[in-house]
């Protein structure tokens, strides 16, 4: 539609290449349209691979576009010789992708990809061109779209579907095209580079709009058996009929790329080369292979080494909330996996649960987090597949570090780990002894319907309500009837049976045998697990009533994974139980060193500091643990207790009201409230609380310290005593709870000889 001559730039001494649109074309409307257009478009980006626009303007009535020379061949001029070389193949198309990821961020959509618009300079810089069909975010639709497009190589003036054979199928259907159209376009390009053949191709236009609307292209591995599963669905994911099933963007798309290939691609400039590791692995869900990855990447050498980490909450990108679980799923095993690297601190969950949500900023969450890189993503699952996006991002430059896209089936998730476990021990030798790589692409399931059901049962765990601890047990024991022989899962078991105690008010008669019985049983299968370790001391602790147990437990927990901050968690409250205040606040800081952003750990804080009587402390921890989550019921309790015991009761019942109702009336929330208004002289509201929580015992549920610690508030001896023998009788878990030996609120019982011969019986050390 326009000449094109070579010229010389006198101010610059550069040759250039000057387009030019004829007096006689640019009297049509559309035809100068399309050609403004296609300067426009070109001017507003700035990329190594687009080509470049210099000036615009108009001689004796011609428009004119001065843009720079390009010396070399188009893309098909080059599949003339037959399919391109792999590595040759992979290079262009990354360069494409790059190209067009940075179009589309400026709101343009070339709409007419094809490899006549594809330019190969001398240098092997690939480059787009002829933006003349380009979709301008603010530009309005020109009328005509419902014309058939043209059959011919070259794009036809007048014509704004694009180029048979390479066009999407909604630009077949003349419906609107958008990044997604340009993605199915450079597929069916990078398609043709790879096996030397058309995607789509028939005897006539009617024949190749039919096989782009209903037929899938041959398996490229038919022609080229050198292309690997990975990349052969990557060129699948492209071409997906609906837009929809397609990569969300060139960007993830690029990410894909990346992550199935090992070639270097010397031909992008720095601004176009993504500083990342690249693996020939076509990889997966995974927790191991992401882990692995970005594992790789932090310990190889680099001018500024990265010794602290935070992997978000992945995204998900299904619009399906029955799929969450695998937000949480893939979170939690990346982060238990890179935590197994000696010299990598990685934040906890319940520090980065906040952070869940597609438009999360890396470098900012990193910057809050106190951390030097940020581990981010989104996944898509649609039926069996599943698609994994992940980027790593150093917070201090926010420079891109390594990123990566997965494309695998649900099933293949083990077989997957078994692939990592290969590529990185090589990787990470120099670096990790004998035991830490076994750790690290450690399996504990080989069943895939028992990994699922695992996640799911995590999810549901991490939640904390009664109901949900519940039906994580449920997919805890079918992932057990999965595969009998899976650790993890009697450990999630252990851990869910521990807590329903506390969340769910249930007998601990009826829960901590059940503990006790998961944990060993993941320990007989693998006594190398910490968190079952640390779940047996927890029923030591808490049923048992045996402490030396427990601390034998929680030592080898800690021994096992130093690194695990829920067994310097528990371990620091048996500490703080049994009075040994020093050992208790040095394991709590160990635990808020290792995760300063876990409401959970924050309040550990708080609560050692109130049981060793250091109240101003208590409350300052308590306070910052609120900034963390202002609803976090366990930190008002403790913040509420303190203020209590500085006499400050308007502000305790205050803090203790609020977490009443947040907490649905808890057993454990009424209780405190019942007791502050004993001391400070509310009696009868105190009194109507008790009989709250007999109406809890009646109903089979477990308040019976509880209601012993509001009697206790009322100075009312002889029925404090009656209920804590009762709560003695059941075994109830509460007594350990509420701290008989360091709590203050049991100070005036303290001299009683009933008192003193109870603490006895239940173990505490004198």
């Amino acid at each position: 539609m326009g000449e094109v001559y070579r010229a010389k730039d006198p101010r610059l001494g550069r040759d250039v290449a000057i387009k030019v649109l004829p007096a006689s074309f640019s009297s049509d409307p559309d035809r100068l349209r399309r050609f403004e257009q296609e300067a426009r478009a070109a001017g507003i980006l700035n990329h190594p691979n687009i080509t470049a626009v210099y000036d615009i303007g108009t001689h004796e009535g011609a428009p004119y576009v001065v843009q720079e020379l390009l010396e070399g061949e188009t893309v098909r001029s080059v599949l003339a010789g037959g399919r391109l070389p792999l590595r040759k193949a992979i290079d262009y198309s990354l360069q494409i992708a790059h190209g067009l990821a940075a179009a589309h961020e400026k709101g343009i959509v070339h709409r007419d990809l094809k490899p006549e618009n594809l330019f190969v300079t001398k240098d092997g810089r690939v480059k787009i061109l002829d933006f003349g069909l380009a979709k301008l975010r603010e530009t309005q639709e020109p009328s005509g779209q419902t014309s058939l497009p043209t059959a011919s190589p070259g794009t036809e003036p007048g014509v704004v579907l694009g180029t048979l054979g390479y066009m999407s199928p909604e630009q077949v259907r003349g419906k609107p095209a958008d990044a997604r159209s340009d993605i199915f376009s450079f597929g069916a390009i990078l398609y043709e580079m790879l096996s030397g053949k058309r995607a789509f191709h028939g005897d006539s236009a009617a024949d190749t709009m039919s096989a782009i609307l209903m037929k899938e292209p041959p398996e490229l591995s038919q022609t080229n058996r050198d292309i690997a599963p990975g990349l052969e669905r990557v060129v699948r994911h492209c071409l997906e009929k609906s837009p929809e099933q397609r990569f969300h963007s060139a960007h993830d798309l690029a990410f894909g790329l990346e992550a199935l290939s090992d070639v270097s691609t010397p031909t992008l400039a720095p601004a176009a080369r993504p500083r990342a590791l690249t693996f020939r692995v076509g990889a997966a869900l995974l927790a191991a292979l992401l882990a692995l990855a970005a594992a790789a990447v932090l310990l190889r050498p680099r001018g500024k080494s990265i010794d602290t980490l935070a992997v978000l909450p992945f995204a998900n990108a299904s619009s399906d909330p029955n799929v969450e679980y695998l937000s949480d799923g893939i979170t939690d095993a990346l982060i238990n996996s890179l935590s197994q690297l000696p010299s990598l601190t990685v934040m906890s969950r319940d520090s980065v649960s906040r952070y869940k949500g597609p438009e999360v900023s890396a470098q900012a969450a990193g910057r809050e987090l106190k951390v030097q890189a940020v581990l981010k993503g989104k996944f898509v699952q649609r039926a069996q597949d599943l698609l994994i996006t992940a980027e790593l991002v150093d917070v201090r430059d926010n420079s891109h570090l390594w990123g990566g896209q997965f494309n695998r089936k649900l099933s293949d998730i083990q077989a997957v780990q078994e692939e990592i476990a290969g590529q990185i021990s090589s990787k990470l030798r120099a670096r990790l002894g004998g035991e830490e790589k076994k750790r690290l692409s450690k399996r504990y399931t080989e069943n895939a319907e028992a990994y699922a059901l695992y996640l799911k049962g995590r999810y549901h765990w991490n939640k904390r309500t009664a109901e949900d601890i519940q039906k994580g047990i449920g997919y805890f024991q079918q992932a057990i009837e999965k595969d009998p022989t899976y650790a993890l899962a009697y450990a999630g078991l252990a851990d869910s049976y521990v807590i329903l105690f506390q969340y769910a008010g249930l007998p601990s008669r009826e829960t901590f045998p059940k503990a006790n019985a998961a944990a060993l049983k993941a320990l007989e299968i693998d006594d190398t697990l910490a968190q079952a370790h640390a779940a047996l001391a927890w029923t030591h602790q808490l049923f048992d009533w045996d402490f030396s147990a427990a601390e034998k437990e929680f030592r080898r927990a800690i021994e096992l994974d130093p690194k695990y901050p829920t067994a310097h968690h528990w371990y620091s409250l048996l500490l703080s139980l049994l009075g040994r205040h020093e050992q208790a606040i040095a394991e709590a800081e160990r635990a808020y060193e290792l995760d300063p952003l876990s409401p959970i750990i924050s309040n550990l804080r708080a609560r050692v500091f109130y049981n060793a009587r250091q109240y101003d402390r208590a409350i300052e921890a308590a306070r910052k643990t609120l900034e963390l989550d202002k609803g976090f019921i366990q930190a008002l309790l403790t913040l509420g207790l303190a203020l209590e015991q500085k006499k400050m009761y308007p502000e305790a019942i205050a803090e203790f009201e609020e977490a009443v109702r947040l907490s649905g009336r808890s057993i454990q929330a009424v209780a405190y409230v019942g007791h502050v208004y004993a001391v400070s002289g509310r009696r009868e509201e105190a009194m109507r609380l008790i009989e709250e929580l007999k109406g809890w015992s009646e109903r089979g549920y477990d308040p019976l310290a509880n209601i012993a610690l509001v009697h206790a508030g009322l100075g009312q001896n002889d029925e404090t005593m009656r209920w804590l023998e009762k709560a003695y009788q059941a075994r109830s878990a509460w007594l350990i709870v509420l701290a008989l030996k360091v709590d203050p609120r049991w100070g005036a019982l303290r001299s009683d000889a009933r008192f003193q011969d109870l603490v006895r019986r239940i173990g505490f050390p004198s």
